[in-house]
């Protein structure tokens, strides 16, 4: 416990944090006035591992009930007193630069992720139970950063104005090939097909969102014009007049930047329009946080900005529009978690307290990062050319006119056998008489699937 005293006394700059050890003794930790927390840990090997690798071992110790708190702490309090104070003894932070340098060397000569590696990392998390994400999420099953104009708007209406926000970007007409990277339980593509009259193309690795996308587009009317494929971004065929990801760079991986961005280069038509949903930092690039990398996001990683437009320079791609999003992804997660808390004992029957603590951590810390330190989302315009968005940003500044029932139907995209359009002043959203979300059945297996058609070559 001593190096754990030495260690914690150079941390805790602000605030006050009380710490029970395994002998039951007392340790108190202060400085500058702020936030104040106390916790106990229930055994000696965790002075440690604390020591050697903090953010993992507590982590696990919270998960597995050897970290409890005292003296009316909740878990919020504890980890705002962590965020308060990210520095951490000298050494021990040219320990962490020397193995993460360590570690890029070692890589740099190892092959990219294969494929199937890539499928694998991806199931960990997306084909958890399909009802799991619908006891927190809104009810088209978004799981990516909202856009909030006040911040008093329901999570449903958040969501909705970041669809409209990138219809907006991708500059739309009814008729137009989209591709959506990572298409998730099939939300964005459904709107876009909805309220821009347009052919989606959805790719993803997740076995559960692709059953629940199909079931929603068939639900909707719209098979024949929105299709989805399990199926690597890098597998992708064909040339597309608009292309959009949301959620999904995230787990590419910094190294396969340059083949991500060539492949939106080789698919996007001359004239064509592409836009980049991702979580990213405002500092200069780092390290993955080595509990979400265990526990949560395999492999994933946020880049930064310099990371991001160095790849997207190497592929001769303009970048013709950037918005950085600060503390509308804080505002998503604490829905998220309140939602969360509502069907905590749900949650808890589907899978067990631990994993109900696990996920409690992962979303309320995530929330810390986007409300106190580094985080942010970005959306970033690229094109092949340079004219092919507007000359000036006018055209994002107002809430767009949906295309009318006459636009659509001379398109022939009026998808007369969506409940959804039974109201010819549709604005988007369920129509009263639908009430709860599109209803979700159980994944057993799906059937074997065709390759897509592929769109004419660029």
């Amino acid at each position: 416990m001593r190096l754990l005293n030495w260690m914690l006394s150079h941390v805790v700059q602000v605030g006050r944090l009380r710490v029970y050890d395994a002998d039951g003794r007392f340790h108190e930790f202060s400085g500058a006035p702020g936030p104040v927390a106390a916790i106990r840990l229930a055994d000696r090997g965790l002075h440690r591992r604390i020591l050697l690798s903090p953010e993992l071992a507590l982590g696990e110790a919270y998960m597995d009930g050897r970290l409890t708190f005292e003296e009316g702490t909740t878990l919020r309090d504890f980890l705002t007193l962590l965020f308060v104070n990210p520095g951490a003894p000298e050494y021990l932070e040219g320990l962490r630069r020397g193995l993460v340098a360590g570690w890029d060397r070692l890589i740099s000569w190892l092959p990219g992720f294969a494929i199937g590696a890539a499928r694998r990392d991806v199931a960990h998390h997306y084909d958890l139970s399909r009802q799991l994400f619908e006891l927190f999420l809104d009810e088209d099953l978004f799981y990516s950063c909202a856009c909030f104009e006040t911040g008093t708007e329901s999570l449903e209406q958040a969501q909705r104005r970041k669809c409209a926000l990138i219809t907006r970007k991708l500059c739309l007409r009814p008729g137009q090939r989209v591709l959506d990277i990572g298409s998730g339980w099939g939300g964005l593509a459904l709107y876009l097909a909805r309220h821009a009259g347009v052919d989606v193309t959805g790719v993803t690795l997740s076995v559960e969102q692709l059953q629940v996308a199909t079931e929603r587009a068939a639900a909707a009317g719209l098979a024949d014009r929105v299709r989805f494929h399990l199926m690597d971004y890098r597998e992708v065929n064909g040339c597309f007049d608009r292309i959009v990801s949301v959620g999904m760079f995230e787990h590419v991986g910094v190294r396969h930047y340059d083949r991500f961005f060539s492949v939106v280069g080789r698919h996007l038509a001359d004239d064509g329009v592409a836009l980049l949903h991702s979580i990213g930092r405002s500092d200069p690039p780092g390290g993955a946080s080595p509990w979400l990398n265990k526990y949560i996001f395999p492999n994933g990683y946020s880049p930064s900005l310099s990371e991001v437009l160095a790849a997207t320079e190497r592929q001769h791609l303009w970048v013709t529009d950037v918005e950085i999003l600060r503390l509308h992804y804080a505002r998503t997660l604490a829905e998220w978690q309140r939602r969360f808390q509502a069907n905590r004992d749900r949650v808890r029957a589907l899978y067990d307290e631990r994993f109900c603590r696990m996920w409690e951590l992962y979303l309320l810390s995530c929330e810390l990062v986007f409300r106190r330190c580094s985080g942010m989302v970005f959306q970033m315009q690229l094109a092949r050319n340079r004219d092919a968005v507007p000359l000036t940003r006018t055209y994002l500044w107002s809430e767009p006119e949906p295309f009318s029932r006459q636009e659509l139907m001379t398109a022939g995209r009026f998808p007369t056998s969506d409940p959804d359009y039974a109201d010819p002043g549709y604005k988007g959203g369920p129509s009263p008489e639908q009430g709860q979300r599109y209803p979700l059945s159980p994944v057993n297996t799906l059937p074997a699937e065709s390759p897509p058609p592929a769109p004419p070559s660029c």
